[in-house]
């Protein structure tokens, strides 16, 4: 049986800032807060900063939520 939230549409979101995009594609790799510092030049508290920013966009309770979305959404 799939699961309805393989085959569902992508999720309609607030507007997202470069960066957050960004963010959300770098989590989507499997980075983590200290690799996704590195690669942006950021210190990992201003990413955990864009993470808490893109979880309440989003409506997400956790990293793994905003992995999901990112996948729907093609990162």
């Amino acid at each position: 049986m799939l699961d309805s939230t393989l085959t569902a549409p992508a999720p309609q979101l607030p507007a997202l800032t470069p960066r957050e995009h960004e963010v959300l594609a770098y989590l989507a790799q499997g980075h983590t807060y200290r690799m996704i510092a590195c690669q942006m030049g950021l210190s990992p508290h201003t990413v955990d900063t864009y993470l808490r920013r893109l979880r309440s966009k989003t409506g997400s309770a956790n990293r793994t939520q905003l992995t999901h979305i990112a996948f729907r959404l093609g990162y």
